[in-house]
């Protein structure tokens, strides 16, 4: 694997407001994941890209818009941060689930080393971040 694509990992993709989207965002992120080293951690990643697409999908994103979701190495490459913006307003928070819904960000809070929600106009940006494993076992 080649150090410099490792830190020069910036990937982004816009997204339409239609259900199979979340797919095309899980194999965009599997195949960016792979190509900076963080496949120890991929299983965890494609939780929360699929968590944060979907409410980005049923939640953030009025009709006519959609998404963009964007990837990139941090800290010298030793986190990977994973960035869902919509348009819609709202501040997500984790909440108690309620039936079949309501576990996403309680997945995210889960699974990622840190996550939050930025502003942007017009919407947010909702972010989490993962470490990458250390080598020393």
């Amino acid at each position: 694997m080649n150090e410099t694509m490792q830190l020069s990992l910036f990937r982004e993709r816009f997204c339409r407001r239609e259900r199979r989207s979340v797919a095309a965002v899980r194999e965009f992120t599997r195949e960016a994941v792979t190509d900076c080293g963080f496949g120890a951690r991929l299983d965890d990643v494609l939780v929360c890209v699929s968590e944060l697409a979907t409410n980005a999908l049923l939640h953030g994103v009025p009709p006519g818009r959609g998404y963009l979701v964007r990837l990139r190495l941090e800290a010298e490459g030793y986190a990977l941060c994973v960035e869902v913006h919509d348009s819609g307003g709202g501040v997500p928070a984790v909440r108690r689930p309620d039936g079949e819904s309501g576990r996403g960000l309680l997945l995210v809070d889960a699974l990622a080393d840190r996550w939050g929600v930025g502003e942007r106009d017009p919407g947010k940006v909702v972010w989490c971040a993962f470490t990458r494993p250390s080598e020393k076992a």
